[in-house]
């Protein structure tokens, strides 16, 4: 059922933070749910590929960071269609939000193909960047398994940005928990090798995570269809479809966020090539701290995405009271979740690292991570809600520019010059990291605060 876009009825005893509060509960929840369940497919390679050895966890551990860095630029520009279908819904045209997803849908496959290439090159560019070489080979064999999921995954976010935009948040839930369930029981299948299957190991992961990702747009596309999701916001596939000029408006669109979220995983890609410098039992522990920190986050994500439909709603509905307020609203609720990720991170340091049941080695170090993991999760929500909320505003280029500033001027070179020069190693790095977020979250609430209070015809996108 869509999320209603209009405010309480007059005389409601409900306050506007309240109302907005309520509503953006019931966009995000779904959506986060969904975000969960989509790093828990992460969460679950990483523990059953921990019992395979620390070779392989560290392979899965560089792996995953270069996927998910390689494959962030193609994800945002396909997450440009938000303010094109958020607005439109809003206006009540839906004939703009069906056409931003056709070219959402043609924009994922293109994009899925250079991200293919970069994956077969995966044992060049680690061994490039002086990681181990028998650790790269095993990267390779990994995500060679795992090909499809560029393809399928981009699909996914194609389809839930639609949804989303519109309101409809549960179908990819419901759709993603699913194939969680199904994530577990192929691993539980070819990583070990059960039911008459060989264990693969390594390579079963990859190939469970490969074989997920291409049943979920399937999945969600049945869903779409067949509970008549699309009514209301569908068109023909025609040759306005294909026309450059509004295939070149949405990229313009998402081409700031995808640099967004390329400039945050590349960082930390790079983050994971310096701990890589240190050692195999190094990144174990890194991925699993990684892993955590992770985890937590795809809820500020989700309310982040939720965050991004409710500003465009509200624009294309004119109502810039009500915006002000979901604005505040969404940066508390990404910082309040992430203080109570935050006290878990510490008070639960030395238990949380034996659920991947790694090397001791790798566990005690981990446990020494956390706490400063922990030290960065406020500022993580709020930077994850506040570029959600600069993309529902039409002004993705806001996450862009302070990623570049935080983690490239700030983060990265003390990261580097805490670990190696000053001599703290792995946590040097982490309190780089911690330092660049929290600068990124101040100048993104600065923006929020700013863009929200200008005159709505300048924060409208154009549809067609």
């Amino acid at each position: 059922m869509p999320i209603p876009l209009t405010p309480p009825h007059e005389g409601s005893p409900e306050s506007p933070s309240d109302s907005e509060f309520r509503t953006l509960f019931r966009l995000s929840a779904p959506i986060a749910t969904a975000q969960l369940g989509m790093m828990a497919m992460g969460v679950v390679d990483t523990m059953m590929v921990a019992r395979v050895g620390a070779a392989e966890l560290a392979a899965v551990a560089i792996a995953s960071t270069w996927a998910w860095s390689s494959g962030s630029l193609a994800q945002g520009i396909v997450q440009g269609m938000d303010p094109l279908v958020s607005q439109a819904h809003g206006a009540g045209d839906g004939e703009a939000a069906a056409l931003a997803l056709q070219r959402g849908l043609l924009i994922a496959t293109a994009l899925s193909i250079p991200l293919m290439v970069l994956w077969l090159a995966t044992e060049t560019t680690l061994s490039a960047l002086g990681q181990d070489p028998h650790v790269s080979s095993l990267a390779q064999a990994y995500l060679l398994a795992r090909l499809p999921s560029a393809l399928g995954f981009n699909l996914f976010i194609a389809m839930r940005q639609y949804l989303a935009g519109r309101t409809l948040v549960r179908p990819a839930m419901w759709v993603m928990l699913v194939c969680n369930g199904l994530n577990i029981f192929l691993n539980w299948l070819l990583i070990f090798g059960h039911l008459g299957f060989p264990a693969l190991g390594l390579v079963g992961a990859g190939l469970a995570t490969g074989i997920t990702n291409v049943v979920l747009p399937g999945l969600l596309w049945a869903a779409i269809l067949r509970f008549r999701l699309h009514e209301g916001a569908w068109r023909r596939w025609d040759r306005h479809s294909f026309e450059w000029p509004g295939i070149a408006r949405y990229v313009g669109l998402g081409l700031p966020v995808g640099l967004q979220l390329a400039l945050e995983a590349n960082a930390f890609t790079l983050a994971m090539i310096m701990v890589g410098w240190m050692g195999v039992i190094e990144l174990g522990a890194h991925q699993i701290v990684m892993n955590l920190a992770s985890f937590t986050f795809m809820v500020p994500l989700g309310i982040s995405i939720g965050a991004s439909a409710r500003a465009g709603n509200l624009i294309g509905a004119g109502d810039g009271a009500r915006l002000r307020v979901a604005c505040r609203t969404g940066l508390l609720m990404g910082a309040g979740v992430m203080a109570i990720a935050a006290f878990c991170f510490i008070a639960f340091r030395n238990g949380l690292p034996t659920l991947y049941g790694a090397e001791p080695a790798v566990v005690a170090m981990a446990a020494t991570l956390l706490p400063i993991a922990g030290a960065f999760q406020i500022a993580d929500g709020v930077q994850a809600v506040g570029g959600g909320l600069m993309r529902g505003m039409g002004r993705p280029q806001a996450g862009a520019i302070v990623n570049l500033i935080g983690f490239y001027a700030v983060g990265l070179p003390l990261a580097y010059l805490l670990a190696f020069p000053l001599g703290f190693g792995m946590r040097g790095i982490w309190w780089g990291l911690a330092a660049g977020l929290g600068g990124v979250a101040l100048m993104l609430v600065a923006w929020v605060t700013t863009t929200n209070r200008r005159p709505l015809g300048e924060l409208r996108v154009r549809f067609d």
